[in-house]
């Protein structure tokens, strides 16, 4: 991240309404923003967990999905996720597909920073290993679908809030990650079409 890099801040209808310096949108007062998260599968239809940076601003040493971030102003989501999951985990797509377009949240870390995003969901299968950048991620390992779900679930595993609440959002779409259903697009939030 480089001080000068923008979020795109949103209505409640997720309309575009101005842009913000990352650093300074993430606070007690967090104002809706443009976000991503994706989840990483290999052919075996195993998912990518990733373990955040110990020195992250927001939920440090947390396990959480493959990859999250933010689309810079004027980029097309999927181009934002192809962008992160290069520069986070060396990782090229062979295809990436749009889950949930209109997943929100709003969760609050311990120290009182608020994250508040509008956040559309995608599926990444890839065909190669992951090479984490220890500037973002400070682990990774592959799992199960369903252990992952179940692990989730049933509060034996801890994840970032984020994930825990799409986990449920994304289990109901079937037991096989590899065939569920992609979303139509034009379901996404104005400012993310």
């Amino acid at each position: 991240m480089t001080p000068d890099e923008h979020v795109v801040l949103l209505d409640n209808d997720g309309n575009a309404v101005g842009t913000a310096p990352k650093l300074a949108v993430h606070g007690p007062d967090t104002p809706l923003h443009l976000a991503f998260s994706s989840y990483v599968f290999d052919g075996q239809g195993r998912v990518l967990l990733t373990r955040r940076a110990s020195h992250k601003l927001t939920w440090p040493d947390v396990w959480t999905n493959s990859c999250c971030g933010h689309p810079l102003p004027g980029e097309p989501v999927r181009d934002a996720v192809a962008r992160r999951l290069s520069y986070e985990l060396g990782l090229r797509a062979d295809r990436v597909d749009l889950l949930l377009p209109r997943f929100s949240y709003r969760a609050v870390m311990d120290n009182g920073i608020v994250e508040r995003e509008l956040c559309p969901v995608y599926r990444v299968v890839v065909s190669t290993e992951a090479a984490p950048n220890p500037d973002e991620v400070g682990q990774v390992r592959w799992m199960p679908w369903k252990e992952l779900v179940d692990g989730v679930l049933s509060r034996d595993m801890a994840v970032s809030p984020w994930c825990r609440e799409q986990l449920p959002h994304l289990d109901g779409l079937g037991a096989d990650p590899l065939a569920w259903p992609v979303a139509d697009p034009a379901g996404l939030p104005p400012a993310a079409r």
